[in-house]
């Protein structure tokens, strides 16, 4: 699914990525963890096509980034705080978005909403949601069009206890459907329940510190 080959990645001289290889098997949740600052988000975004590393290869689905395709193929994102636009509804921010690429309609979209618990049919603005229901539909965006891979950067970020467990059971539900999740969290709940492996992220270098593969 995922195949990154000796990448790096600095900023003004400082390394955040060194010569990273490694590779993300399809259909299991991938936990990434490691200090604010020790270039997690970078190598999310390097994975989308957000970033270009300064060397070496990523491949994601057999289609090499930067060569074969700009951005990573049939992919759902999170990275940051979403934004929308904050004076229409969450129904017609994401209407919006479908509208780009034409593969789903408004049924999609409810379908989706309702999957992470927000109501389709609420007139309500995005300027006027909690971070909890923004977070819930940065979620419901990057799901609607069902993508093969989900890139997720902190996505129970502003979730209440209630919320997070839902989260929870969306992202299994997910994998129990052959879908690969790539995640960062500061929550060691959530990396202990959601991930099959687990990787840390410490200056620069990216290491695998569990897989379940080997211990089933």
């Amino acid at each position: 699914m995922i195949q990154i080959d000796h990448i790096s990645k600095s900023f003004r001289g400082q390394t955040v990525l060194d010569d990273i290889s490694t590779s993300f098997a399809r259909g299991r949740i991938h936990g990434i963890i490691g200090e604010n600052g020790s270039g997690k988000t970078v190598l999310l975004k390097c994975i989308c096509g957000l970033l270009c590393p300064d060397n070496g290869t990523i491949t994601v689905d057999g289609k090499i980034l930067g060569r074969d395709v700009d951005f990573a193929p049939n992919t759902g994102i999170i990275i940051e705080t979403p934004t929308f636009f904050p004076y229409k509804s969450g129904f017609g921010n994401l209407c919006d978005l479908a509208d780009i690429r034409h593969t789903i309609g408004k049924r999609e979209v409810a379908d989706a909403m309702v999957k992470v618990g927000l109501d389709p049919d609420s007139k309500k603005h995005v300027s006027k949601y909690s971070l909890g229901m923004r977070q819930r539909l940065g979620i419901a965006q990057a799901i609607m069009e069902s993508p093969n891979l989900l890139i997720l950067d902190e996505p129970m970020n502003g979730l209440d206890k209630q919320a997070t467990q839902e989260m929870r059971r969306v992202f299994t539900d997910l994998r129990e459907e052959g879908k690969t999740i790539l995640l960062t969290s500061h929550n060691a709940e959530d990396i202990q329940i959601l991930c099959d492996t687990v990787w840390e992220m410490e200056n620069g270098k990216l290491k695998i510190v569990r897989d379940m593969a080997n211990h089933s």
